[in-house]
């Protein structure tokens, strides 16, 4: 497990959602297990990879002779599905404090949901949505590829190197490093991949604005 760092400096924030800021292990377990009992797999397989990706990503992984095109459709039912679910829905500890004091450090969602599941499970939580957010159906390639992060950073007015990441999932951990960023773990998963700092919730992270318009994040035990 890393340890964490006193502090780090950064001058932009990029958010990851599931696991992140929203708690909603409880849908995508109760989604991903269905699927996976539907097509006779192993439900804690399927889980194993289907955190902090696109759907069709993980059809793939686990069914890998299927043509992707079955693979997106399935996708779409099962991302309406996970849009209508909201029961389980809440803010990982300390989200909507967090939120409240970045709101004038720059900020963006960088997120494998898509707009409309995003936009659900936000407002499901009660957790500010950023006025920024690249979400699954604005980008060409989704995590473990740093494509969101880096137009997310783009969309900031910032380069990779100014940005900090905070991440839940080695998906999302492994695009945000690709990117040039370093990374805040956030949550029992995250441990393992590599953040650059690591913390069980965001009621361990402190928020410090400096003369600068940077932002200093402290890091609790």
């Amino acid at each position: 497990m890393p340890n964490p760092q006193p502090s780090i400096t950064a001058r932009g924030l990029l958010l990851d959602m599931d696991g992140t800021l929203v708690d909603s292990d409880a849908v995508v377990e109760r989604v991903w297990s269905d699927w996976a009992v539907s097509k006779g797999l192993d439900p804690a397989e399927v889980l194993r990879v289907a955190h902090g990706r696109q759907g069709h990503l993980t059809m793939a992984d686990v069914l890998p002779d299927r043509p992707m095109e079955v693979n997106h459709e399935e996708n779409r039912t099962l991302l309406a599905r996970e849009t209508r679910e909201l029961d389980g829905i809440v803010p990982v500890g300390g989200a909507i404090a967090f939120m409240a004091a970045v709101q004038h450090v720059p900020h963006a969602l960088v997120t494998s949901a898509d707009t409309g599941l995003a936009t659900a499970r936000m407002a499901a939580a009660g957790v500010r949505m950023p006025d920024v957010c690249i979400a699954a159906d604005q980008v060409s390639a989704s995590k473990p590829d740093p494509e969101g992060f880096l137009k997310g950073a783009a969309e900031l007015g910032l380069a990779a190197g100014e940005c900090v990441a905070f991440e839940d999932s080695r998906a999302g951990i492994t695009a945000a490093l690709a990117a040039g960023m370093r990374v805040v773990g956030v949550g029992p998963r995250a441990a393992a991949y590599g953040p650059t700092a690591h913390v069980g919730d965001l009621t361990r992270v402190g928020v410090e604005r400096l003369p600068d318009g940077a932002v200093r994040l402290h890091f609790a035990d």
